[in-house]
């Protein structure tokens, strides 16, 4: 407690009395560890000159009391612990996560304490458990004089995390402006082959894109080597749209051009669909004004971006694709659902009465999935009275059957057992109306996956299946899987949360 408040006569007369000067707290710090933690000089010299120990661990971060100094910012503390009469202490002493006393200081922007270490000859190729150096760590707190002092002992720009990133990929996905301009510049003084892809093919301009930061994508842009679209294909377009980053999309399509507007990622899918499957209609709006291609399929499964909004209930989306994008209906995914089987699956009405008010066509409103399901068996399914309402108004078929050979009615039943009771009465009280066959199930190959016109023959198509949801967007990153992707760290020891192709 002596060494912890700077009580430096209450200190002296206790350490005449005691045999080990290195008692420790109960968390294992010693009292030289602790009066450097609070910047106690007169403490730190006086329990030098009793011998105590500077290299002494803590017990939980296994922490000296270098480590305590430097990361409290107090310089003179540090030059007594490294004085000649201190042979043994270790200017690069690693903590239980591999950190160094200079990458401390450096995190939390001691600058005195960084010239300091770097003065007793501190090593600025150190790594911690994840493969970042103090450069890495300046990279992302943004301390740009702490950065400067590090690059003019050497520090590389091109240094690589156990996940490939560099100081300018960090700079870049946490807004750190002025940080990377001095990278950036630093890494064209000495003609550094700048690593432009991380593990997952993401380049510092995919990081900046996915978290907004428009001053460093301005900065990027600026060097030609970013200018070009590489890497992961999940394009910086694509990590723009789908956080919503309107302003930065913007300035991608006026650097870059339209031309990207359509560029597609490793599953087939458009920055229109990371757009319209994360609701963001202005983002949406934006790209359909520079000749997005509203109609696209993916090839994962062939959804359209009107597929996408729909499925996720996105009604804003929904209403600017069936309008402004004059999204075509008709087409199906993978499983054969349209957007309106899709919207009507997932109980979302609102965007089911929007694809609704677009359809005059009674083939289309009688159109089959896989399941051989049409729109009225799906809405009454789930319950939707007004879309139910309004097929039945657009000559929505009562009697068709799906694979099970359920009619609309029968559908609505909580499951198969209590469809066939309900079947079986109604059978008995009106013995002659298809309406309440109960079909065996079907043996047939499935058909082809264009729009089907409803006859009661589809009973006998033979493709079990339901109603199958777009590919749920996390790579994915997210550099649409809001997650490898590339969002900025909360603290310098934390990991960066990937933004990637997998984010949808």
């Amino acid at each position: 407690m002596a060494a912890y408040h700077g009580h430096c006569g209450a200190l002296e007369v206790l350490l005449s009395s005691l045999l080990e000067v290195d008692v420790r707290s109960p968390e294992g710090r010693t009292p030289l560890s602790l009066a450097c933690s609070r910047g106690h000089q007169e403490c730190v010299s006086l329990l030098l000159h009793h011998g105590a120990t500077p290299m002494a661990r803590d017990y939980s971060h296994k922490r000296t009391a270098v480590h305590a100094a430097a990361l409290n910012g107090y310089p003179e503390c540090l030059r007594l612990l490294m004085s000649g009469n201190n042979q043994h202490t270790s200017v690069d002493v690693q903590d239980s996560n591999g950190q160094t006393p200079l990458m401390l200081a450096v995190l939390s922007g001691h600058t005195e304490c960084v010239y300091s270490l770097l003065g007793q000859g501190a090593s600025v190729a150190a790594k911690d458990r994840w493969g970042r150096t103090a450069l890495h760590r300046g990279a992302v707190t943004g301390q740009k004089e702490c950065v400067e002092a590090l690059l003019q002992r050497g520090a590389s720009v091109c240094v690589r995390d156990v996940r490939g990133r560099t100081p300018v990929h960090l700079a870049a996905a946490c807004g750190r402006v002025g940080v990377l301009g001095v990278l950036l510049q630093a890494a064209s003084s000495y003609h550094a082959p700048t690593q432009l892809t991380d593990n997952q093919g993401y380049t510092p301009l995919h990081w900046a894109c996915y978290n907004g930061y428009d001053g460093c994508v301005e900065l990027l842009l600026e060097h030609e080597a970013f200018r070009n679209i590489q890497g992961n294909s999940f394009s910086p377009l694509h990590c723009a749209v789908m956080n919503d980053n309107e302003g930065v999309a913007e300035m991608l399509l006026d650097s870059l051009g339209s031309a990207i507007v359509n560029t597609i990622d490793s599953k087939g899918r458009t920055p229109l669909h990371a757009a319209a499957f994360s609701d963001h209609v202005e983002c949406v709006s934006l790209l359909l004004g520079h000749g997005a291609h509203g109609n696209t399929t993916d090839t994962h499964t062939r959804s359209t971006p009107l597929m996408m909004a729909a499925h996720n209930g996105q009604t804003n989306t929904v209403e600017v694709l069936v309008s402004s994008a004059k999204a075509d209906l008709t087409l199906q995914d993978r499983d054969r659902n349209t957007a309106l089987h899709l919207a009507c699956g997932k109980g979302h009405e609102t965007s089911a009465l929007l694809i609704l008010e677009k359809i005059h066509d009674r083939n289309l409103v009688n159109c089959t999935n896989a399941a051989l399901q049409t729109p009225l068996h799906v809405a009454a399914k789930s319950g939707l009275t007004v879309v139910v309402q309004e097929l039945l108004g657009k000559g929505a078929s009562i009697q068709a059957v799906d694979e099970n050979g359920y009619t609309p009615a029968l559908a609505c039943a909580p499951n198969r057992d209590v469809a066939d009771c309900l079947a079986l009465i109604l059978s008995s009280m009106m013995p002659s109306s298809p309406m309440v066959t109960i079909a065996t199930l079907p043996t047939t190959p499935r058909a082809r996956t264009a729009v089907n016109h409803h006859h009661p023959s589809s009973s006998k198509h033979t493709d079990k299946g339901v109603v199958h949801a777009p590919p749920s967007l996390r790579s994915g990153h997210g550099p649409h899987r809001r997650r490898d992707r590339p969002r900025s760290a909360a603290s310098a020891d934390e990991e960066l949360n990937d933004s990637d192709s997998e984010t949808y």
